[in-house]
C-alpha cells in the first residue's frame, strides 16, 4: 500500500487528509486516535498507543503473580 499525502493548512495548523482506504486499513474514523511512532525506517501511524501496550502488558504481569494478594485486597 502507498499513498501520497499533501500537507494542507487546517486553521492555524498543517494536516494531511487520509484516504478513506488508509482509514479503512487502519480501521479508524472521526473522533479516534492515532499515535506517530519513530521507527529506524521513519514514522508510523498506529490505532494503538504502544507506550500504554507496554505498560498495560507490565500490570498483567504484575496482577498474575500477585493474584492472592490481590483477592484478598478486593473482600
Amino acid at each position: 500500500m502507498g499513498a501520497t499525502l499533501k500537507v494542507r493548512a487546517v486553521g492555524n495548523s498543517l494536516g494531511v487528509v487520509l484516504p478513506k482506504d488508509v482509514l479503512a486499513r487502519l480501521r479508524v474514523g472521526e473522533g479516534d486516535t492515532l499515535h506517530v511512532v519513530e521507527t529506524e525506517d521513519g514514522i508510523r501511524l498506529v490505532r494503538h498507543d504502544p507506550e500504554f501496550a507496554r505498560q498495560m502488558e507490565a500490570a498483567r504481569k504484575i496482577m498474575r503473580r500477585r493474584r492472592p494478594v490481590l483477592r484478598e485486597l478486593a473482600k
